[in-house]
């Protein structure tokens, strides 16, 4: 095999805390010769080893795992994540939250093999997608009712998770867009826009403060109002990136 063929290939980790079910996948993969297999384990601990060390095209995600589970692995992958994942589970109360999540499909136990091969075709394409140079955007296309309007990234204020979509809201306006939350932080730019929770990302031109609420955790505070929830988890890289911002045009 050649390095261009090599390099062709999609880099591959499955991830699932069945010995069994890990096993079954990789039987699966291994049927087809462009993927390669980088990367295996069994908790969301060593998910999120495997996928920084081998940094694949393609995770196989267990939802309910030791430790931490599937969605807490690409939370805390944050920008850091593969071109494609595909949750699989035994369980379908998850599957609202994998695509909100950004997962390219939701692979439910048991399944046959023509089902797999449907996803796993879903996954190549993905992957052939992402892999080709994306030219910086100034906006964002948003169908609705027959219209095709283009958002401009300078007029949004902030985004919000909202089932299978994301609201952009634009001044007093706001536009559903059929991408996840996930997607649409990978395409931006960070030094634009930060995630500060789950369902939210804010522009941080438009943060005016950050206040303590009365629960003792704070909230983002946009210019134009907006009042947003602040998650703990997202607390340290908001006010870096304040701190960054203030710096910048002090």
């Amino acid at each position: 095999m050649g390095a261009e063929e090599r390099l062709a290939r999609i880099r591959t980790v499955v991830v699932d805390d069945e010995p069994l079910a890990r096993s079954n996948l990789l039987v699966l993969l291994r049927r087809d010769p462009e993927i390669e297999i980088v990367g295996e384990c069994g908790s969301g601990v060593g998910a999120l080893a495997e996928i920084r060390r081998a940094e694949p095209d393609l995770v196989f995600l267990d939802v309910q795992m030791p430790e931490c589970d599937g969605f807490d692995v690409l939370e805390m992958l944050g920008r850091d994540q593969p071109l494609a994942i595909v949750f699989v589970t035994a369980y379908d109360q998850y599957a609202l939250r994998a695509f909100e999540a950004g997962a390219l499909d939701y692979l439910l136990k048991p399944f046959d093999n023509a089902r797999f091969d449907r996803m796993l075709a879903r996954a190549k394409e993905r992957v052939a997608l992402g892999r080709v140079p994306v030219r910086a955007t100034e906006s964002l296309v948003v169908k609705n009712a027959g219209q095709v309007l283009f958002v401009k990234l300078a007029e949004i204020d902030w985004i919000e998770a909202a089932d299978y979509y994301s609201c952009l809201h634009v001044g007093a306006r706001s536009h559903l867009l059929r991408r996840s939350m996930t997607e649409l932080e990978q395409e931006l730019d960070d030094t634009v826009f930060c995630r500060i929770h789950r369902s939210t990302i804010v522009r941080l031109d438009r943060v005016r403060s950050l206040e303590l609420n009365e629960g003792g955790e704070y909230d983002v505070l946009l210019d134009g109002g907006a009042r947003l929830r602040l998650s703990r988890r997202y607390r340290r890289q908001v006010q870096e990136r304040l701190r960054i911002r203030d710096s910048a045009h002090a």
